[in-house]
């Protein structure tokens, strides 16, 4: 019995450990990284252009989840940076960290509660309407 509990306790420490993901970033932090101009940092938005031009967050670089496997070329000089990946609500910002992981990408961050929560804290947006 004290084997199969180990082995189960194993097993759920290892699927917590995979299913954990990127490391996410709040988004107070992410404000004041792009407050201090840090240029170890890179904000990808990978929402649709027409949600990006609705609003987006200051600074970020558009390449839609759909398209970052084929595109991940222009991501090559930040390959040393932090890349915050956000986009409405985290489904999409999920795919596309597998996918930059899966690219061999390591400083990955997760903005916390995505677009959303950055909107919904009052924090500056750009719109290019």
């Amino acid at each position: 019995m004290r084997r199969l509990t180990a082995a189960l306790l194993a097993a759920t420490l290892a699927f917590a450990a995979t299913a954990a993901g990127p490391a996410t970033i709040e988004p107070k932090a992410l404000h004041n990284r792009i407050a201090w101009a840090d240029r170890s940092l890179l904000v990808l938005d990978v929402r649709t252009p027409e949600e990006f031009s609705a609003g987006h967050v200051p600074g970020a670089v558009n390449i839609p989840h759909t398209e970052l496997a084929a595109r991940i070329a222009e991501l090559e000089g930040a390959r040393d940076n932090d890349i915050v990946v956000y986009c409405r609500i985290g489904v999409r910002a999920a795919t596309a960290l597998d996918v930059l992981e899966k690219s061999g990408f390591k400083r990955l961050l997760h903005l916390k509660g995505d677009y959303m929560r950055w909107s919904e804290e009052k924090r500056p947006v750009v719109k290019s309407e």
